[in-house]
């Protein structure tokens, strides 16, 4: 229904709307023939979309961008058909593959794209710009066009294969219907992909459609996908190696809730895939997540046993997963070759969040009705206050209890924890004093900071408990 949506807001707006906006300035003679010789990607705009209801195109233009041509994108082969001098067969090959179009419009995220990967990592970047197949208001041409794009691309492959260059050095980057051109991609070539990262691979006629008609796990060595939009543009099955769901995969903050607010209603889920991949790439956050059964479980705690060191710790959303590969080959048992994985964001770019777990032993069960709230002092005594997922905790005599809670801000030095407790039955008890044996704060996110602790105390019911914490080293 979205899609539909998406349609008719598009059919409104002007062409212009979406065109990225540059300041023009003064440049000279010679300046401006050296930009001549710079590859753009396609202006298309609303009449072109038009036209292709009547003449179907499609058109793909490979454009190169390394650090020796950061700012001009260069065709990669010649007309010669060979391959463009700044191309290094060697090094690592990332293809940027975009979606639909309905418009025509650039990817306003493309140019920072490619200048953040740029800056990471000394990489081939190749954008494959085939917006003369994406841009159209019949979604279903462009679904089929996916198929052909995969064809056309297995073929320039075959002649970098060629030239010396590996399958296993190349990256596939994947945005909504551009994830399935790389899984298509992939199974051309058995499988024999590095690695592909699909960003919110697209759902509508995807969805429930086996292997062989999608993005899947068998078509390179690592498969992972970051699912933004499940109840809209994007998919909800798990297509990869590892599954990530960004705030269970929907509702992602700060993206709009009410259809008033226009195209960012629609596009705010499916495009935050985008936007968190990048986040990744540029900024230090460190976006742990957990691999679990459902989002459902993962709020109630259950997930949050990911090891004590940072080698064992919970995977990371990062441009780096393929470090997570060989754990996902050899720890069968508990990390099964297949994960699902959740993990929460903030609203605004870059998205951090930072996660505990507070571990609490009673030593009795008079807390089996109440539930948990704390916040965290820093070292000058300033409050970090916490989002605790699980309201309510039965509190077992003896039996450790994990409560999983999340900070918008990293607490780094910890010198006190205030902790309350709210009972929550009419049952009238002969105390309101309860008794714990331990108490353990311990950082998620940076498994490798010793946790800090507290011992045998008592907590009074709604009455705040401030607990100076000492450092734990396990």
């Amino acid at each position: 229904m979205r899609v539909y949506i998406f349609l008719c807001l598009m059919c409104c707006i002007r062409s212009g709307y979406f065109s990225l906006s540059t300041k023009s300035t003064p440049v000279s003679r010679k300046s401006f023939e050296n930009r001549r010789l710079c590859l753009e990607f396609s202006k298309l705009n609303v009449k072109d979309s038009l036209k292709e209801l009547f003449i179907h195109r499609l058109k793909i233009i490979l454009m190169l961008y390394t650090r020796n041509n950061f700012n001009c994108a260069e065709p990669l082969f010649q007309q010669n058909n060979s391959v463009n001098i700044n191309f290094n067969k060697h090094r690592k090959t990332v293809w940027l593959i975009h979606g639909y179009r309905p418009v025509g419009s650039t990817p306003s995220w493309l140019h920072k794209f490619v200048w953040t990967l740029l800056n990471k990592e000394d990489v081939n970047l190749i954008v494959v710009d085939w917006n003369q197949g994406a841009a159209t208001f019949i979604y279903n041409r462009a679904v089929k066009n996916t198929r052909k794009v995969a064809e056309v691309l297995s073929r320039y492959i075959q002649n970098l294969l060629v030239q010396g260059a590996s399958l296993e050095n190349f990256h596939f980057i994947g945005i909504s219907l551009g994830a399935h051109i790389c899984g298509f991609v992939g199974k051309i070539f058995h499988g024999e992909l590095g690695r592909i990262t699909g960003l919110d691979p697209a759902g509508p006629k995807f969805s429930g459609k086996p292997s062989n008609s999608r993005l899947d796990y068998t078509d390179a060595k690592l498969v992972d996908v970051i699912h933004s939009d499940v109840d809209g543009l994007g998919i909800q099955e798990p297509l990869g190696h590892i599954d990530f769901y960004p705030n269970g995969g929907k509702n992602q903050p700060g993206c709009p809730t009410s259809i008033f607010s226009g195209i960012e209603y629609i596009k705010c889920d499916h495009q935050r895939a985008v936007y968190l991949f990048m986040a990744a790439l540029q900024t230090n956050c460190s976006f742990v997540s957990f691999p679990c059964h459902s989002y459902k479980d993962y709020k109630t705690s259950l997930c949050v046993d990911c090891g004590s060191s940072q080698k064992n710790s919970c995977p990371r959303l990062e441009y780096y997963t393929e470090h997570w590969e060989h754990s996902l080959k050899t720890r069968t048992k508990k990390w099964p070759v297949r994960i699902t994985t959740f993990f929460d964001t903030s609203g605004r770019y870059p998205f951090c969040a930072y996660y505990f777990v507070l571990s609490i032993t009673a030593l009795d069960e008079s807390m089996n009705d109440g539930y948990i709230s704390f916040k965290v002092l820093n070292q000058l005594g300033v409050a970090e206050y916490s989002r605790v997922y699980e309201k309510s905790k039965p509190f077992h005599k003896l039996q450790e209890v994990n409560i999983l809670a999340q900070f918008l801000n990293d607490v780094v030095n910890i010198s006190s924890i205030v902790l309350r407790y709210f009972q929550t039955s009419n049952i009238q008890c002969p105390t309101n004093k309860h008794r714990i044996q331990r108490l353990m704060l311990k950082s998620l996110t940076y498994p490798e900071r010793p946790p800090v602790c507290s011992y045998n105390f008592v907590i009074k019911e709604s009455e705040e408990l401030f607990l100076k914490c000492h450092m734990h080293r396990e």
